[in-house]
């Protein structure tokens, strides 16, 4: 493939010591050369490759220093693009970066589109379509959990396992094919219904077991949506800012404080937490805290986790009883807050009416609870499962979506040589099957869904 050069700033915008812009296509030394002037004289064209030289970025037209800067010098193949890479490091700051950008695009190169420099990477084959949407994922990992499994898929994992699946069907199919084609031949052993199902069933196997690792793998690619529900004034936003270890709410004596939705990530135990800090769910005539309590309502329908509040030294509300019926079977934490002050909440009543899920007892004033609040939400979800690092774990919603129907379609082929289907029918499933599995990779897919996947990247990236 022929592209043309790209460039972009690779760091994130703001002050700091360091930005880097990026180049990378044929051009790309080329383009630098025309700007770099080194203190040694050489030009980068004369240099080893995978070295960084030092010097100053000079318009070529009056000689006007533009940056200090160190510039890498990368050939291809052997560079995340498998093309000629050029990085020019300069100071960090708005308008330094934006300058250097600039000047390069004036000298031959064309901004990059958003994620344009890790699409190059898999249309030349460096990664397959998997490893590349892990390059996103461990930009955005939110936990040494989540980064560790979307390394684990930059590394080939996924896709290790995903081509060693397609190569077993690939073998049946071919099998099939010579018997249908070259039926005269005694040497090849003929594919019987009974060798296809030993093989379709291996492979419905290790999809299942990939899609077992999918609900915990997208929580720690996307966060678990937690939201924290109660009456006011009971602790809510206090829980928000034990869990965040920050005063992000406002927490004070007069119900009502809460008149919207607070939204922080946050890291318990591994597991990343999208906490949502709600107002209190109550009949209210104040227009605003009513617009809170609706907002409220809305958050409770799409959470994956409830932590529910009560007051250790309230009885039980017709309220309470009201919450605890709406967020019937969903995920729920009951925790009971307060324990400083003088007991008044019936706790046999709260365990009949939590129906078996947990109850943690905390006084977030003391900062009492929080560890063993933090270890059941960590149980509820991983019960230490997720430590084991040779696992492989699914993540990706896209990923999930091709595993279902790959498992749906080699479902179909083993109920055809259940019923006794002529080999040649089934052989259309587990063809399906392979397709499927391939979309995972990269190796068929349409070209707008690449589009599509590259555009959610960030820029330089």
């Amino acid at each position: 493939m022929e592209f043309d050069t790209i460039a972009a700033i690779s760091t994130p915008m703001g002050e700091g010591a360091i930005a880097i812009v990026r180049l990378s296509g044929d051009d790309s030394i080329q383009i630098a050369d025309r700007l770099f002037n080194s203190i040694n004289g050489k030009k980068l064209s004369e240099v080893p490759t995978h070295t960084i030289h030092y010097g100053h970025l000079v318009d070529p037209k009056n000689d006007l220093v533009i940056e200090e800067v160190m510039v890498s010098v990368m050939r291809g193949p052997k560079t995340f693009t498998k093309e000629d890479v050029i990085e020019i490091n300069c100071h960090g700051g708005i308008v330094s970066v934006n300058r250097v950008l600039q000047y390069v695009l004036k000298y031959g190169a064309r901004l990059a589109e958003p994620g344009e420099f890790t699409k190059r990477a898999f249309l030349n084959g460096r990664i397959d379509l998997s490893q590349a949407e892990a390059v996103m994922d461990l930009i955005r990992a939110k936990t040494d959990r989540a980064m560790n499994v979307a390394l684990g898929q930059m590394e080939g994992r996924l896709s290790k396992l995903i081509s060693s699946l397609r190569q077993e069907i690939l073998e049946i199919l071919a099998h099939v094919e010579v018997n249908i084609d070259y039926p005269e031949y005694d040497d090849v052993e003929e594919m019987t219904h009974k060798m296809l199902a030993e093989k379709a069933l291996y492979v419905r196997e290790e999809i299942k077991k990939l899609l077992q690792t999918s609900e915990q793998g997208k929580i720690l690619r996307e966060g678990l949506s937690t939201v924290i529900v109660g009456r006011p004034n009971v602790g809510k936003s206090s829980l928000l800012n034990s869990l965040v270890h920050e005063n992000k709410a406002i927490v004070t004596d007069i119900p009502g404080t809460t008149r919207d939705v607070i939204e922080e990530y946050v890291n318990v135990r591994g597991v990343p937490l999208r906490l949502l800090d709600t107002a209190g769910i109550r009949e209210t005539e104040d227009i605003v805290e009513r617009i809170g309590v609706e907002r409220s309502r809305q958050v409770l329908k799409e959470a994956d986790l409830i932590l529910l509040v009560l007051n250790y030294s309230d009885q039980l509300t017709t309220e309470d009883e009201n919450l605890f019926e709406a967020v019937r079977g969903m995920d729920v934490i009951v925790i009971i807050n307060k324990t400083d002050l003088p007991q008044e909440i019936d706790m046999e009543k709260v365990k009949s009416i939590a129906a078996g899920h947990k109850i943690v007892t905390t006084s977030l004033l003391e900062d009492k609870g929080v560890d063993e609040l933090e270890e059941a939400i960590s149980s509820l979800f991983f019960a230490g499962s997720i430590e084991a690092g040779d696992m492989t774990y699914v993540s990706n919603s896209r990923h999930i979506a091709l595993l279902n129907q790959s498992l749906q379609a080699i479902e179909e082929a083993i109920d055809g040589v259940e019923m006794g289907t002529p080999i040649d029918i089934v052989q259309i499933d587990l063809t399906r099957t392979w397709e499927l599995l391939g979309e995972i990779i990269g190796d068929s897919v349409h070209e707008s869904l690449i589009d599509q996947l590259f555009s959610q990247f960030c820029l330089g990236k």
